[in-house]
C-alpha cells in the first residue's frame, strides 16, 4: 500500500524565519549604502529563493547593480544569515503536533523549499526539527526550484511517495503554482509570505490553523 505524502514549504509554512531573512538582507542593502527593509516588507520579496529575495529587495529601494556587485551582496548576505538562521526563527503553533500526528498515520512528510538545500537544512538541524521529515529539498536540489514540478515531484520521490497521494502545503503562489505544475492538491496557510493574501489565490484549501491541516489533507486525498 502506498504511504500518502505531505509536502511542505518551510519559510512562512512551518517556520517564522522572517526577523532573521531581513537581518541577513540589511546587511547587504547597507553594504549597497540603501535603507534597511522591515518584516513587513519582507511579505513581498521572498518565494524565489535567495536571488530572488535580494533584487526585490533593492528594487523596493530603488535601486539595482551589475552582475559583480550582486554576487559582492549576495555572499554578504548568505554569511550573515548562515551564522544567524536561528536566532530569532521560531516554529508555527502546532506545527510540531500535527508532524507528529501526520508521520503516525503513516505519512511520508517532508519539505519542498526555495532556500538552499545546506541552509534548509542547517535552518531545521538548529531548530532541533530536521528528524521530522523523511527528505528535505532545496533550491539546488534538482535541476530546477519551485514552481517548476521537477522540485517538488523530486521531492515526493525522494521522500519515497507517490504525486496521485500528496498534497502540497504551503503560503505562497509559487507553492500553488508548484502543486498545479505537478497536478498535486495545494493547501495554502493564510499567515504567510505573500504580497496577494491567500485567499485570493485560488489554492484548493486555505487555512487560518494548522491544526486544521491533517483534516484538510484527508479531504483532497478522498476526492
Amino acid at each position: 500500500m502506498i504511504q500518502p505524502t505531505a509536502v511542505f514549504d518551510l519559510d512562512g509554512t512551518i517556520v517564522d524565519t522572517a526577523p532573521d531573512l531581513v537581518a541577513g538582507l540589511n546587511v547587504a542593502l547597507a553594504l549597497a549604502n540603501l535603507e534597511p527593509v522591515n518584516t513587513h516588507d519582507l511579505r513581498s520579496l521572498v518565494g524565489g529563493g535567495v536571488r530572488v529575495m535580494l533584487t526585490r529587495g533593492l528594487a523596493l529601494r530603488g535601486h539595482s547593480v551589475g552582475e559583480e556587485r550582486f554576487a559582492e551582496l549576495s555572499k554578504a548576505f548568505l554569511a550573515h544569515y548562515e551564522l544567524h538562521i536561528a536566532d530569532h526563527s521560531t516554529i508555527y503553533p502546532d506545527v510540531a503536533e500535527v508532524l507528529d500526528e501526520l508521520s503516525g498515520n503513516g505519512f511520508r512528510v517532508c519539505v519542498c523549499t526555495n532556500k538552499p538545500e545546506r541552509l534548509a537544512k542547517l535552518l531545521l538541524s538548529t531548530l532541533q526539527f530536521d528528524n521530522r521529515f523523511e527528505a528535505i529539498c532545496g533550491a539546488d536540489t534538482f535541476t530546477a526550484r519551485k514552481p517548476d514540478p521537477i522540485h517538488l515531484l523530486g521531492t515526493i520521490a525522494r521522500a519515497g511517495g507517490d504525486p496521485a497521494k500528496a498534497v502540497m502545503i504551503g503560503d505562497s503562489i509559487t507553492d500553488l503554482n508548484a502543486a498545479r505544475n505537478a497536478s498535486v492538491p495545494c493547501i495554502l496557510m493564510d499567515w504567510g509570505y505573500t504580497d496577494i493574501p491567500a485567499s485570493e489565490l485560488g489554492a484548493d484549501t486555505v487555512l487560518s490553523r494548522f491544526s486544521e491541516v491533517p483534516a484538510a489533507i484527508e479531504r483532497h486525498l478522498k476526492r
